[in-house]
């Protein structure tokens, strides 16, 4: 097939003017130069389009694919990552992972976690303060302390650090307010899970969805109070350890819970849904990401692809083989 590739460059964005912080979720050469050649080796023809700008003058012009293999995280708005999907099925062009809809409500930690409490699965209680009148309403939350709060739609850890466990009031305050003038949107408030966390890879879509492996995330040094935040994630060869999770009866119910959220999030072909234990050891869900990163030996689904033995190759052979069930056989 011809396939497309569209994605965000930090290096393109950081040249516009960006600050580190607001390319934390962009790619790294590295990343695209690795998805480009394991295509070539499936057989595929490649071709870099980039972020969604770049892929509305192609179609303009006139260029067509296949298949869009699509990691593009956008810029602006919680509903960003929908903005190349939405883009190419106004064109008619199949493309890989999940549609605009199951883009812009998981991105959005408190919708992903409404439907997933609508379907009778664990999540932390949470509050969203929305700005800073909202601030006056937290002392009326009937929630338990220690609690955790970050930007609603963020990922990377974006907006999380140690100051993100919180214990009294007048620090969520503080923090909350300080999110809110940071990030310019909605703050999530959950109560905090003490235990252990994991992060579980699934591919596939519907019922053919499957958990592939699970990832415990273990924080090393104690002065970052056990916080998988956007710092220990940017220096996770010192700060992080990831543990391969044996199969076990708590693998069992960690990957059923992960696979069940992501089947209700309506996610497709591949992701990873992450999950804590809270203080009796029951998973829950936390958030997911359907637009998992894969740059190799760095990102989370590879690294647990690998664990599990499947290669980069076969990896992005099976998200390509579930995304191709969706392309028209009059293509």
């Amino acid at each position: 097939m011809k396939i497309g590739m569209t994605y965000d460059l930090r290096g393109d964005y950081l040249a516009m003017g960006f600050t580190e912080d607001q390319v934390a979720e962009f790619d790294e050469n590295r990343t695209i130069d690795s998805i480009e050649r394991t295509l070539r080796e499936l057989g595929h023809e490649p071709d870099r389009i980039g972020h969604v700008k770049a892929l509305a003058a192609r179609l303009v012009k006139g260029d067509r694919w296949d298949l869009v293999f699509n990691i593009a995280e956008g810029v602006k708005g919680r509903s960003r990552e929908a903005q190349v999907p939405a883009l190419l099925e106004a064109y008619d062009i199949p493309y890989t992972f999940s549609d605009p809809l199951v883009c812009a409500v998981t991105l959005d930690k408190a919708v992903a976690k409404r439907i997933v409490q609508s379907h009778g699965l664990r999540t932390p209680a949470f509050h969203v303060v929305e700005d800073a009148a909202g601030l006056a309403k937290l002392a009326c939350l009937k929630l338990s302390y220690p609690l955790f709060a970050k930007p609603i739609a963020e990922g990377t850890g974006k907006g999380i650090s140690t100051r993100s466990r919180i214990d009294t009031h007048d620090q969520l305050a503080d923090v909350c307010g300080d999110l809110l003038e940071s990030y310019r949107q909605p703050v999530l408030v959950e109560e905090f899970l003490p235990g252990r966390e994991f992060t579980t890879a699934i591919v596939g879509t519907g019922h053919q969805a499957r958990a592939i492996g699970t990832m415990e995330i273990v924080v090393k040094k104690s002065e970052h109070g056990g916080i998988y935040s956007y710092e220990t994630k940017e220096q996770c060869e010192t700060l992080i350890e990831y543990r391969h999770t044996k199969p076990c009866e708590l693998r069992s119910e960690v990957e059923k819970l992960a696979v069940d959220s992501y089947v209700a999030l309506e996610c497709r072909d591949g992701g990873r849904v992450d999950i804590r234990l809270d203080a009796h050891g029951k998973p829950s869900f936390m958030e997911v990401n359907p637009l998992a990163g894969l740059n190799p030996g760095h990102s989370d689904l590879p690294m647990i692809a690998e664990m599990e033995g499947i290669s980069y190759r076969e990896l992005l052979e099976q998200i390509i083989a579930s995304a191709s069930k969706r392309i028209a056989p009059a293509r």
